[in-house]
């Protein structure tokens, strides 16, 4: 279950870094308040996996997944770079991420 609760704060933290670019945007409580929640949640599941999980392991894979995902969805939504050499490099986190998931 710590794993799944990784794995949803990773999902967390990637939708909060979209809603700084949102808030950033259009400076709304909406915004604001999507913001807050987002970023509540990452939080929230980060502090639920490491109930089990180490440290080092938890937050290596979620900040993996957040700056991985921020990327990506940088790329398809706000139309940045999609450079072979960026993509590489968000696959070299990505497999890092999974490595660190099969040695944990």
């Amino acid at each position: 279950m710590s794993w799944f609760f990784l794995m949803i704060a990773g999902i967390f933290e990637m939708l909060g870094v979209a809603s700084i670019s949102r808030f950033n945007e259009r400076r709304d409580i909406s915004s604001f308040l999507m913001l807050l929640s987002t970023f509540g949640g990452s939080f929230l599941f980060l502090y639920l996996a490491m109930q089990v999980l180490p440290m080092g392991i938890s937050y290596a894979i979620w900040t993996g997944i957040g700056a991985a995902g921020g990327a990506i969805i940088g790329m398809v939504r706000y139309g940045e770079s999609k450079n072979w050499r960026r993509i590489f490099c968000i696959v070299l986190i990505l497999g890092s991420v999974i490595g660190l998931k099969l040695i944990g």
